[in-house]
């Protein structure tokens, strides 16, 4: 699985100064995480909320494999809406980019799947497109 080290200064603060190292997570685990946080409507099945925040700050809790010894990041300071209990948000920001770059897909296969490609197109089309043998059903006109 893929890995990526970070040497923190003290640019966050000397409490976050130190080295983090993050691990790719398993699309299962993935998977689990947003689930937890996605909340289904039991007559229709369609998504009623989802905790964006929280399953980001699951998913870098999950990737976050070795930090400094204080253990400055936790899932309670990811979570924090209070200024003095939670971590800076450029730091937050980094470690979401980091995070993200690690346990889902990348910028091209998002792009592929989300817009048109405007350069040649990445897949080719079938020689037997519309020469499908009956199945012997009954045929409608």
């Amino acid at each position: 699985m893929r890995k990526e080290s970070i040497e923190i200064e003290d640019e966050y603060g000397p409490e976050y100064k130190g080295k983090y190292v993050f691990q790719e997570i398993t699309w299962a685990k993935r998977n689990r995480i947003i689930q937890k946080y996605t909340h289904y409507s039991q007559q229709t099945g369609q998504i009623l909320s989802t905790d964006y925040v929280a399953i980001q700050a699951e998913t870098i809790m999950a990737s976050l494999r070795e930090q400094p010894e204080n253990k400055p990041i936790t899932l309670d300071r990811l979570l924090s809406e209070d200024p003095d209990k939670g971590i800076p948000t450029e730091l937050g920001e980094l470690l979401s980019r980091i995070a993200n770059k690690l346990c889902t897909v990348s910028r091209q296969e998002s792009a592929f799947l989300s817009e048109p490609s405007e350069g040649e197109s990445l897949t080719t089309p079938s020689r037997f497109i519309g020469s499908a043998k009956s199945s012997g059903g009954p045929q409608t006109s």
